[in-house]
């Protein structure tokens, strides 16, 4: 019987997926931002390219480097030497606040339209994306939005103490500016009544807009028991200006923090966030937990709420199961046991237990299909629903996420609302490219720094406690200086700049293995991925990061083998490589938009082939 080859074949490192997941961040990042190649160009002092080159992706830099829910921090490589990340989402604020006018640079809509009309629902970040990729290829793009203003859950659920409301203004305003129709107070009522209009194509981006509720005994009994985001709509449109003083928020997710740290800035005294679970349970980010507690917001675990405790009328406080749980070894968690029970006093309750969908204007006979819990079934992909021509995007799709799956709906939608309206296939899309650039300068010199700076994280400076509570809009983060982002910027390892190897060049000396403080390296016998990941300089345990495997070396038929989970991208390999085998090059991935849809044999508006 003939033997099996079961040796690795070598790495297709043409494949752009190959060398994308090796840039941590930028595959963290749902709309994929090249995150080591806007970090270099503020270590370069340019922020406005900096700015540019995040809006090409994430459409919102001033926003999201406020309030981003930072995919891209914890899959940070940084990680793999030290505890802490790159202040990557703080170094996306840097750009956009130390940028000059980028005004001409950004894509501007067409003298011309293509004839093409869309409409957008909602004027939240994935609606403004859409129109940010269309507009400019000559789409005449209209705005539908209930609410007085645009930002849709950004302006209404994020406090102004955490994204001033001249920020929003500002980026949304850079694509209202491309001849985008809006449509302020005009909510949408018929779904149905719409399409029987003279759109080609229609999207629904209006978030998840509906708070939920919390059916214990006394929820109806009073008027100080509100819907978390609801109750932070009427603070940003100043309806509500005062809350008593003390205060329970129920839930411990991101809205929760935003609504316990509002109530301090209306009145409150005493806000506690009442927890059902243990803390490594929590939906809120790390960071919004450290800023909540910074302001002395007290939050207690393993309380179960049972029922609002009224008097005479009056809210006067909650009672509690309390609870113990058993965590098995993989995390899971139980049911709980009630230990006892508790009564805490407050005059207000704020549920911030989570958010649904609600569509009660779309009828539910026009052949968009719902699933139990009231969302439509849309394509992941397309973002197209079963009704053609109708798309969804953002919390409106798939639920509550965050503002950059938001932006990356947009992008998404606007590729298939382009090939809907021109007649071509939806599913036909455009793969991604990759473009690798040597980045040697001299000998030993490359054009990025690839000394290791270990430098701990910045700290990001806030407003002195005694004065954030003045007023409700004093921006409680400070931002970097382009001094302090100096230091950070050079904890970036570069994860984009690849160590790209050329088998016939190798003579086997040993010199890459011998300098490489990481053992990331190793030159032996091919075999079976699960056996070589064993028999490496170091073990190569994570599955999840691929291993280089390069064709067989001239001399001995050995194989060199690189476990991209350990490489830190330092450039000491190449560096004490004698015959070049190994060199340093920029791995750029060519993520397509719905411009590139165009064929390049067709002519287009300037605008565009310039953005």
């Amino acid at each position: 019987m003939p033997s099996v080859n079961i040796s690795m074949k070598p790495t297709d490192t043409s494949n752009p997926e190959y060398f994308h997941k090796v840039v941590d961040c930028q595959w963290g990042c749902p709309a994929h931002t090249d995150v080591p190649a806007y970090i270099r160009m503020i270590a370069q002092g340019d922020f406005s390219a900096a700015y540019m080159e995040n809006r090409k992706s994430n459409v919102f830099p001033g926003i999201l480097g406020r309030v981003c829910d930072r995919p891209c921090e914890p899959a940070c490589r940084r990680r793999r030497v030290e505890e802490n990340p790159v202040a990557i989402c703080r170094l996306k604020r840097v750009a956009a606040d130390h940028r000059d006018d980028i005004t001409d640079r950004l894509p501007k809509a067409p003298e011309t339209s293509n004839g093409k009309k869309v409409a957008l629902i909602g004027a939240g970040c994935a609606s403004l994306t859409v129109a940010n990729d269309l507009a400019p290829m000559g789409y005449e793009v209209t705005i539908f939005e209930a609410l007085q203003t645009t930002g849709g859950l950004m302006r209404t659920n994020i406090p102004q103490f955490r994204l001033p409301p001249k920020v929003l203004d500002e980026e949304i305003g850079y694509i209202l500016d491309m001849n985008v129709d809006l449509k302020l107070n005009h909510p949408i009522e018929s779904l149905k009544s719409l399409l029987e209009e003279n759109f080609d194509a229609v999207f629904v981006g209006t978030g998840a807009p509906r708070g939920k509720n919390l059916e214990i005994p006394g929820r109806y009994d009073s008027d100080r028991i509100h819907i978390g985001i609801d109750w932070l709509e009427s603070v940003a449109f100043e309806h509500v200006k005062e809350i008593g003083k003390q205060v329970l928020i129920i839930g411990v997710g991101n809205t929760a923090m935003d609504c316990c740290r509002t109530s301090l800035r209306i009145g409150a005294e005493n806000v506690k966030v009442m927890a059902r679970k243990p803390r490594e349970f929590f939906k809120a980010s790390a960071w919004e937990l450290e800023d909540a507690e910074e302001e002395n917001v007290e939050i207690l675990v393993n309380h179960s709420p049972q029922e609002f405790v009224i008097e005479g009328g009056k809210l006067v406080g909650m009672k509690f199961e309390l609870m113990e749980y058993k965590v098995d070894e993989n995390g899971g968690i139980d049911r709980g046991t009630v230990v006892g029970e508790k009564i805490i006093p407050c005059d207000d309750v704020v549920l911030a237990i989570g958010q649904d969908n609600a569509f009660p204007w779309i009828e539910r006979d026009i052949g968009i299909e719902f699933n139990d819990w009231d969302c439509p079934l849309v394509d992941e992909t397309t973002m197209m629903s079963g009704r053609k021509g109708v798309f969804f995007g953002g919390d409106s799709a798939f639920g509550p996420k965050n503002i950059i799956w938001a932006v990356e709906h947009g992008h998404q939608a606007a590729i298939s609302i382009h090939r809907y309206c021109q007649g071509e296939s939806i599913d036909d899309r455009l793969p991604y490219g990759l473009n690798l650039a040597s980045q040697k300068m001299g000998m030993h010199e490359w054009s990025f720094s690839n000394y290791y700076d270990g430098a701990s994280r910045r700290l990001m400076p806030h407003v002195d406690l005694k004065e954030r509570f003045k007023k409700i809009n004093i921006e409680v983060e400070l931002g970097f200086t382009a001094e302090q982002a100096v230091q950070e910027v050079e904890r970036c390892l570069n994860c984009d700049i690849q160590t790209v190897f050329k088998a016939d060049l190798c003579i086997e000396c040993d010199a890459c293995i011998d300098i490489c403080p990481v053992n990331c390296l190793t030159i032996t016998k091919n075999g079976e991925e699960d056996e070589l990941r064993t028999r490496l300089s170091a073990p190569a345990e994570n599955h999840a990061q691929a291993l280089y495997v390069s064709a067989e070396l001239p001399h001995t038929g050995r194989v060199m083998i690189k476990d991209e989970d350990l490489c830190v991208h330092c450039s000491l390999c190449a560096e004490r490589c004698p015959t070049g085998a190994w060199d340093m090059q920029k791995s750029t991935i060519l993520v397509p938009y719905a411009k590139n849809e165009i064929p390049d044999n067709q002519s287009l508006p300037a605008a565009v082939s310039g953005s």
